[in-house]
């Protein structure tokens, strides 16, 4: 990946986008599609979709969500501390000790979650959001309240960092990630003659209702969707891989089998890696995906869809963890499968 798309990705990363507040980074997103694409649309969910041959009556949706986890204030004390409650999944125990940006209707606001000292008993076994809290350096809830209000947002402060030369770790990888992924393979798709229409959608929602997912499918009417997400790389200490499989950093791009996933979709994919000789990795979804793919799958008259993943370290941490390499294998496999196309597949599973 060369700097110039590196510092593109980096700078996605270092955009507060929280469930139900990814403005900003969609309005980044659509400058940088804007160069390429043959037209960008929105939507009033949030969505940011840009297109490549409109025309196509064969149309392929490709959705990376642009979401990521938070904490939403719910209670603000007398003292000036903020309690707050979840966006999307986090992990009480990650949290603690961590610095936020509270994300006001004032102004941004750094913040710290406190955590009781192990000196006055600190905190024992499991425990809830309840008994974490921000400090702002507010003395007052008065002062606090200038800045901030019930159902304000924050997110980690904590910045993208590349590691040697071929780990990206931070917060929200999940899924900048996959909004990253499904601008560079339309990027690159620009420069080709395509047989179909192509969408890539910078989805919103995905980490608490997947409802962007179902916009954006539902007025696009694919004929086929991938969608582009994360799932749990098990290649690090302490994790079960007897239980959870065997997914790697620098293993390729993960592919889902089960109930969803259309088989003819998976064969494409499949087939396009063997003629890049790349590796790709297996998960298995058996009833459903946990990503936009299950609602798109469920839109108009039901859409043919498939999960292509990045193995993800740490996933809902502040240091989520990605392979640069693989983010550049996924590219390069949709990128192929998608130039390769006819128009003319069919996707139905009984035909031979």
């Amino acid at each position: 990946m060369n700097q110039e798309r590196l510092n593109f990705l980096l700078e996605l990363l270092q955009t507060p986008s929280p469930s139900s507040m990814e403005m900003e980074i969609q309005k980044r997103w659509i400058k940088e599609m804007n160069s390429f694409a043959d037209e960008i649309r929105t939507d009033y969910a949030g969505n940011a979709i840009a297109v490549l041959n409109p025309e196509a009556d064969f149309k392929v949706l490709l959705a990376g969500h642009c979401d990521e986890i938070a904490l939403v204030v719910n209670r603000i004390d007398e003292e000036g501390f903020l309690h707050f409650d979840k966006m999307g999944g986090i992990n009480p125990k990650a949290a603690v000790g961590m610095k936020v940006t509270v994300l006001g209707y004032g102004k941004a606001l750094t913040g710290v979650i406190g955590v009781n000292a192990q000196h006055h008993g600190g905190l024992k076994g499991d425990f809830g959001l309840e008994e974490l809290f921000i400090d702002c350096g507010a003395k007052s809830k008065q002062e606090i309240e200038e800045f901030v209000q019930i159902g304000d947002l924050a997110v980690y402060k904590r910045e993208p960092e590349v590691m040697m030369d071929r780990y990206i770790s931070g917060r929200g990888l999940d899924n900048r990630t996959g909004q990253f992924i499904v601008g560079e393979v339309l990027r690159k798709l620009s420069e080709k003659n395509l047989n179909v229409g192509v969408y890539a959608a910078s989805t919103v929602n995905e980490e608490t209702n997947m409802g962007g997912a179902f916009f954006a499918a539902a007025g696009i009417e694919p004929t086929m969707a991938i969608a582009c997400d994360v799932t749990f790389a098990t290649d690090y200490p302490g994790v079960n891989k007897r239980k959870h499989g065997d997914v790697r950093l620098e293993g390729g791009p993960v592919l889902a089998k089960g109930a969803p996933i259309n088989r003819k979709i998976n064969q494409l994919l499949e087939n396009t890696a063997k003629s890049l000789t790349m590796d790709v990795q297996y998960e298995l979804t058996p009833r459903m995906t946990g990503t936009d793919a299950d609602k798109m799958r469920l839109t108009g008259k039901g859409v043919p869809v498939s999960l292509v993943s990045l193995p993800l370290r740490y996933m809902h941490s502040p240091v989520e963890t990605v392979s640069i390499k693989d983010i550049e294998q996924e590219i390069d496999l949709l990128v192929e499968m998608i130039a390769n196309m006819k128009g003319e597949e069919s996707l139905n599973p009984l035909d031979d």
